[in-house]
């Protein structure tokens, strides 16, 4: 069953978060990830949830998605993230 990381992201240093996308990217499609949305214009049509910058990524089951959270190596790369922007990540299973 597929699950859903959806990410929120405010970005505080984007030249250093530009290391982050590219070194994350290549860690979510070794463990079969594939970015729905990244980033892009978004709108907001009902409620008043204000999301800044919005990512999407599918990976096939929670285990693949627990192998790239977990991993050493991205340990190592959200130390960027978390340096250069805040950010509210959820995991969502299909149905």
């Amino acid at each position: 069953m597929s699950v859903f990381m959806i990410v929120n992201t405010e970005v505080k240093n984007p030249e250093a978060y530009e290391e982050y996308k590219a070194q994350a990217r290549p860690l979510v499609e070794r463990n079969g990830g594939r970015y729905l949305v990244r980033g892009g214009p978004h709108q907001v049509i009902e409620g008043s949830w204000n999301p800044t910058r919005l990512v999407v990524i599918e990976f096939p089951n929670k285990e693949a998605f627990e192998s790239f959270y977990n991993s050493p190596e991205y340990k190592e790369v959200m130390k960027i993230r978390h340096a250069n922007a805040d950010s509210d990540i959820v995991l969502v299973e299909s149905m």
